[in-house]
């Protein structure tokens, strides 16, 4: 991000010491802010009160390229296509967008909002309406959410909306550090209160782990509370066990349009066999949801009056579907890996959860306590929480944690806790 020339002509003692001390300052201070660069400003006609959007591209060279489904389902659309300047940008960029009061308002720790898989910076925190009806998880949404409610309460807020909706957990925590990095550069705060939801809490959770690839950015003591949404602390199995159901919302063979992993390479509808390798959890187009795999079938028993039920889970070929079965698929996960690592003792960890299944138009989670993806006991789950700072079990469903009243008074709660 930041270019600086230096020329030294003196051969003084002072001057050489001089050179290496800024020499130091540059290796050690700069390397967090030195892997980003700015591509593009918006601050005119920006949707849903936003009023300063950037695009920002990690320059390190480490990020690869992402797969997009060919039918446009996992593309950016709306302002997001236009800012990142493609419906299918390349996962090294990013939007770090800016709330009303951002450089202005007086609390001192600044929030960054960061979104879960198939959602962005806008339906998740500033207009739940904005995918219409049924979009939030209910029939009808809200049009602001709590980047208004923050926002008009005197914080400094920002959201990051990532390029890949279904993206590596890897690459989202490098881009979660690098959108902290900024934030802090742009406030002048030394720590930065993360609220992450679903997805985005297990990848932000790894960043203050410091669980990353060699190439990664390890924790740089600079999250003060990490809120987490609807988090799969011990993972998730939810499209195994009702995956007849889920897969036919997926397929479009079968009329499915939804942008998600599958547990099954086949089946049958509208009387055909339908092969769709693509669409299960090792497709290229959905890299990190096999990171938040686990079975919980020891915990909560499988559904057995669904339509292959057993294969479904263990893998095999059923009447209708034929799949691997998660422990195809499980090697892949990051889950334990998580737990194991632990998160930094001095980042303050709060865990927010639903108990209401009864999300709009899907197949809710109905084995077992759950807000109608993860269950309440995976999202409660603080093995590995170093500071383990509070938690609160809501009645909401996954898609209504961060924008109905119970939840964001409960966000504010923590926010604004000594």
């Amino acid at each position: 991000m930041w270019l600086l020339q230096v020329s030294f002509y003196s051969k003084t003692a002072w001057a050489k010491f001089t050179q290496r001390t800024l020499l130091c300052w540059l290796v050690f201070v700069l390397p967090v802010m030195a892997g980003t660069s700015l591509e593009a400003s918006f601050s005119s006609g920006i949707a849903n009160g936003w009023v300063k959007v950037e695009r920002w591209r990690d320059t390190s060279g480490n990020i690869g390229a992402e797969t997009y489904p060919a039918d446009g389902r996992g593309d950016q659309s709306g302002q997001r296509a236009t800012f990142f300047g493609t419906g299918q940008p390349h996962p090294s960029r990013f939007l770090l967008y800016h709330a009303p009061g951002w450089n202005s308002n007086t609390k001192p720790v600044p929030v960054l909002l960061i979104h879960g898989a198939n959602q962005d910076a806008d339906i998740a925190w500033a207009n739940p309406n904005e995918a219409g009806n049924y979009g939030c998880g209910r029939q009808s949404c809200p049009g602001s959410g709590l980047m208004q409610i923050l926002s008009g309460n005197n914080f400094k807020v920002f959201a990051l909306s990532l390029a890949h909706k279904n993206g590596d957990g890897y690459i989202w925590s490098q881009q979660i550090a690098n959108a902290i990095a900024l934030v802090k550069s742009k406030t002048g705060a030394s720590k930065v209160d993360l609220v992450t939801w679903s997805k985005s809490a297990f990848n932000a959770r790894m960043y203050v782990s410091s669980l990353t690839q060699s190439w990664g950015q390890s924790y740089a003591s600079d999250v003060r509370r990490l809120i987490m949404l609807g988090a799969p602390n011990n993972g998730i199995d939810w499209s195994f066990r009702h995956g007849w159901n889920h897969t036919f919302a997926v397929y479009p063979g079968c009329g499915g349009v939804i942008n998600g992993p599958t547990a099954h390479d086949e089946i049958y509808c509208y009387w055909l066999w339908r092969s769709g390798p693509q669409w299960t959890y090792a497709s290229s187009y959905f890299p990190g949801a096999s990171q938040m795999l686990k079975r919980w079938d020891g915990q909560y028993s499988l559904p057995v009056a669904e339509q292959d039920w057993y294969t479904t889970y263990y893998g095999g070929q059923g009447y209708y579907t034929y799949g691997q079965g998660i422990d195809a698929f499980t090697p892949y996960s990051l889950v334990d890996m998580v737990r194991q690592a632990g998160t930094d003792a001095d980042v303050e960890v709060f865990n927010l959860c639903g108990n209401q299944a009864d999300i709009a138009l899907i197949h809710n989670e109905h084995t077992g306590p759950s807000d109608g993806v993860v269950f309440v006991q995976s999202c409660l789950d603080g093995t590995g929480i170093s500071n383990y700072a509070g938690s609160a079990t809501i009645a909401v469903n996954h898609l209504e944690l961060g924008w109905t009243n119970a939840g964001t008074s409960q966000i504010q709660a923590w926010l604004n806790a000594p």
